[in-house]
């Protein structure tokens, strides 16, 4: 089952003395379930097309459709509540909000989806220990590495029960140790529930990782491969 179909999808920045074409034509479906990483030199239209998809930008042409819903059809309102609902992100940055502790940071979201309490401090500590912070709920972002923090921002994303995680350059300010933790982390929880997570990166770590590779060059898909898995 196809949670995303992206159909003919450009994006045309025109602001510059020669338009430039960031992405150009790009179709893809993903499935339930997808460990997929998007990889290819700067400037290819990774972070673009991720934007795209998450409805943090809008295409020029073409389309977004997450369960069947074309995300460019709906207000900013609708939009904002889509991605409330469906889309988990984890940034490069980590985005944690500094006053709050990773509990709190993590129940953020739920508290925008109006859950009951008990089921935000169940969720949250389930998700905190997922990500092997159980004894980290009471720290505050000061506090942890720069692992622990995107750990943290992971369970952020899992938060509201998405249909898909997007993962933008998520390794990218980590070392070698806590990128391992991390994809680790990230792979048992795509296998174990089934999260479907779509990653851009130049990382050749999560590339590895990855059970679908997309290539892209110039603003359109070079290559497509799954990897067979043994």
């Amino acid at each position: 089952m196809s949670v995303i179909k992206i159909n003919k999808l450009t994006k045309t920045y025109t602001e510059t003395e020669v338009p430039v074409h960031a992405v150009n034509g790009i179709s893809l479906d993903f499935k339930q379930g997808e460990f997929t990483a998007i990889v290819g030199p700067s400037g290819c239209g990774k972070t673009t097309l991720m934007n795209m998809i998450g409805g943090l930008d809008k295409p020029t042409s073409g389309t977004v459709e997450v369960n069947g819903i074309e995300m460019d059809k709906l207000s900013s309102n609708q939009l904002i509540n889509f991605r409330l609902n469906n889309i988990g992100f984890v940034f490069q940055a980590y985005n944690l909000i500094p006053v709050l502790t990773a509990k709190e940071n993590v129940e953020f979201i739920m508290q925008l989806q109006n859950r009951n309490k008990k089921e935000m401090d169940e969720r949250t500590i389930s998700l905190l220990e997922s990500v092997g912070l159980g004894d980290r709920l009471n720290s505050r972002p000061n506090q942890l590495s720069g692992g622990q923090q995107q750990r943290v921002a992971v369970a952020r994303a899992l938060a509201s029960k998405p249909k898909f995680v997007l993962a933008d350059e998520p390794t990218a300010n980590l070392d070698s140790h806590a990128t391992a933790q991390l994809l680790d982390i990230m792979e048992k929880l795509n296998k174990e529930e089934n999260i479907t997570f779509i990653f851009s990166t130049h990382d050749q770590r999560v590339v590895d990782k990855a059970h679908r590779i997309i290539t892209l060059l110039d603003g359109e898909v070079l290559t497509d491969e799954t990897k067979i898995k043994t």
